[in-house]
């Protein structure tokens, strides 16, 4: 029998229990530490490079780059761009120490200690939105604030948030903490259209940025976390509240006492009232002038706008209102009659004044610029002149007023011009003739000199409208711009130089830099003996008899001009020494001036040129040597003598003077012919003595 211990099963050996050594638990402590740091230092690393990258990337394109501004010729500021934004720059070193600590304490406490972003402003904001279950707190920086400005919409999204930060510590890796301070101080925004604690100083309190005192630091301080809500202007106790608590804070962070917060709080306030935004002049020249720029520097109108360019022009505001009170008080009664004006200084080509219609702000229509508008008889000195220089036409020179037909074109086509009103004065010299507009006299001259010389003396003047040589050219009948006319008349007033118009000095780009300065081009177009003498002959547009004549009494200095009318035109075109304007009145639509309306181009340019100069002493014409100054028979156009008590000084480029007496019998003793008397206005008899 088997033994049953036998038979019994052996027992089976205890399984060995699995024992970690300490060496086990020491390689996994070791490789978990080899990878933390194997990847700490690949963090660092890509840390490192994405550092050195965002500091060798140029940031944005600032969105809120400074203002493009025009001013005029005196250094005032025409217009400021960006929608009329007033924002005025200064240096940080000009901003009151107490608004810089102001604003740091109430909008970035740790501005100095941060790199962008402030870790333990986020936390502390978190806390305080979780306690009152809401954003009331918010923890963008100084920088992150004028990343979003600059380069960002303000759009509520994760994305912009993420590049605003991104934007932000770009900034701190590439300018200095007090260069961001100084800009975010010169770009934020204090309601208002204004920008810059410069200008809302300004604003508010009617003193620079470094005059503030603690308590209006502390009122502005609080402005730009919501303009609309804590502006003064809008709102007086939220504004004071919204101070408080700068104050408050400012005590927190130890800057100041609470006794001081406490004398501050109390203090009152003198804050300016809210002016009213004063219409800006001058619309059509600002308008002339952006179109300038933008083709002198080759950029758009939106980068010319935003590019921070600073354009100084040749606008005299003071003569610029003045021409635009006068257009608006003489058109009152007219309803939709519109008007144009340029006024040019014919030395220097600087256009003074423009006026483009009657209201900017209803037509930006520039009718100024505009070669739409026949210049009527206006027209007709540029055909004297150039009869004067070609044929030697004088003073005296004569022809009959007469209804008559003119053949041209070898005698294949005929022309039958009329006076206005079908009246004709007879035998008339060219003084007369101008003096009462004749256009028989007119035609007779164009035919004479030849058309196609007329148009290449007025290109030679500046006036490149489209012309055609025929006799009705005399007459004004090829349309012009009021700028054109300005400019070549400007020729008779500078004696015979003509100064190509100019709108702009120069203009400097945001870093002062000059990108572009006018050099006028200057020619002497027509020899000065005979601008002279068409100025003499056109003074007499303003004396008894001429169709100036109505508004002699306003007139006080030297004036000499060229009315002009058609149907739909009235012109007047006229000129002192310092001073060439054209006006021109009429209606935009085919609509006819009446006998009144035809009349009022005359008031418009002597009420402007007398106001303009107001301060500026009357001044003759000079004349040049090879002129000479002789009296003459009015009834023959002869030298004049005691048998010839009719007569008149009478200017002559030397050599084409008379040369012989109205009768028979010259002067006794070879004497000078007797001295006319005046005739009521004191310049001409000064004229004469000037003369003589």
């Amino acid at each position: 029998m088997s033994n049953p211990r036998n038979n019994a099963a052996s027992p089976s050996p205890k399984p060995k229990t699995e024992e970690l050594q300490p060496t086990g638990w020491f390689r996994r402590l070791k490789s978990i530490g080899s990878f933390s740091f194997s990847m700490l230092i690949i963090g660092a690393a890509v840390l490192f490079v994405l550092l050195l990258y965002m500091r060798s990337q140029a940031l944005p394109v600032s969105q809120m780059g400074p203002s493009t501004e025009i001013y005029d010729v005196h250094g005032e500021v025409l217009e400021t761009m960006n929608g009329g934004k007033n924002r005025q720059e200064v240096p940080l070193d000009q901003i009151s120490p107490i608004l810089i600590q102001a604003t740091l304490a109430i909008e970035d406490r740790n501005f100095y200690n941060h790199y962008g972003f402030d870790i333990r402003g986020i936390a502390r904001a978190a806390v305080v939105n979780l306690q009152h279950m809401a954003k009331v707190q918010g923890a963008g920086t100084i920088t992150q604030q004028l990343a979003r400005n600059l380069y960002l919409s303000h759009e509520r999204t994760w994305t912009r948030k993420l590049k605003e930060t991104y934007y932000a510590v770009q900034m701190e890796l590439q300018m200095g903490k007090d260069e961001i301070l100084d800009e975010y101080l010169n770009q934020i925004y204090y309601g208002h259209s204004t920008y810059g604690i410069q200008a809302a100083s300004k604003l508010f309190f009617g003193k620079d940025a470094k005059e503030l005192t603690l308590a209006e630091s502390a009122m502005l301080a609080g402005i730009p976390k919501g303009p609309r809500y804590y502006s003064p202007y809008y709102d007086m106790k939220s504004a004071k509240e919204r101070q408080e608590t700068v104050l408050q804070t400012m005590v927190t962070s130890g800057i100041i006492t609470q006794q001081i917060a406490d004398q501050a709080k109390r203090e009152k306030l003198t804050i300016l009232p809210l002016e009213p935004k004063k219409q800006a002049i001058a619309g059509y020249f600002r308008d002339y002038v952006r179109s300038l720029a933008t083709e002198k520097l080759g950029i758009t109108e939106d980068q010319f706008e935003d590019g921070g360019y600073k354009v100084y022009t040749t606008l005299d505001a003071s003569a610029q209102k003045i021409a635009e009170e006068v257009v608006s008080t003489q058109l009152a009664k007219y309803g939709e009659m519109q008007a144009a004006l340029v006024a040019i200084d014919p030395r220097s080509g600087y256009v003074k004044a423009m006026v483009g219609g009657r209201d900017y702000n209803q037509n930006q229509y520039n009718r100024a610029l505009s070669n739409t508008r026949q210049p009527g008889s206006s027209f007709k000195p540029v055909v004297y002149v150039t009869a004067l220089q070609q044929k030697q036409y004088t003073a005296v020179t004569r022809f009959k007023s007469e209804p008559m037909t003119f053949t041209y074109d070898n005698g294949r086509q005929t022309y039958t011009p009329g006076n206005f009103g079908n009246t004709y004065n007879g035998w008339i010299d060219l003084r007369q003739a101008i003096a009462k507009s004749d256009n028989i006299f007119a035609v007779h001259t164009i035919l004479d000199v030849g058309p196609e010389n007329v148009i290449a003396m007025a290109r030679k003047m500046g006036i490149n409208s489209p012309m055609k040589p025929l006799p009705s050219l005399a007459l004004g009948t090829y349309p012009v711009s009021p700028f054109e006319m300005a400019s070549a008349f400007g020729i008779f007033a500078n004696q015979g130089v003509r100064v190509e118009p100019t709108a702009i000095v120069r203009i400097e780009d945001n870093r002062g830099k000059t990108v572009y300065a006018s050099a006028p081009a200057q020619e002497k177009v027509i020899e000065p003996s005979y601008t002279y003498v068409m100025t003499q002959l056109m003074e007499s547009v303003f004396e008894t008899g001429g169709t100036g004549n109505r508004v002699s009494a306003v007139l006080k200095r030297p004036v000499a001009g060229k009315t002009g009318t058609t149907n739909t035109d009235a012109w007047l075109v006229g000129y002192t020494p310092e001073l060439s304007t054209a006006v021109w009145v009429g209606y935009d639509k085919d609509r006819n001036i009446n006998a009144v309306e035809s009349h009022l181009a005359a008031p418009i340019f002597a009420d402007f040129t007398e106001r303009a100069l107001e301060s500026v002493p009357p001044k003759l014409f000079e004349a040049p040597d090879n002129v000479v100054s002789v009296y003459i028979d009015q009834a023959t156009g002869k030298l004049a003598n005691d048998s010839c008590p009719n007569s008149r000084l009478e200017a002559f480029v030397q050599g084409t003077e008379p040369t012989e007496y109205c009768t028979e019998q010259p002067a006794k003793d070879n004497a000078a012919p007797s001295k006319p008397k005046g005739n009521g206005t004191w310049w001409q008899d000064l004229k004469r003595w000037w003369n003589e």
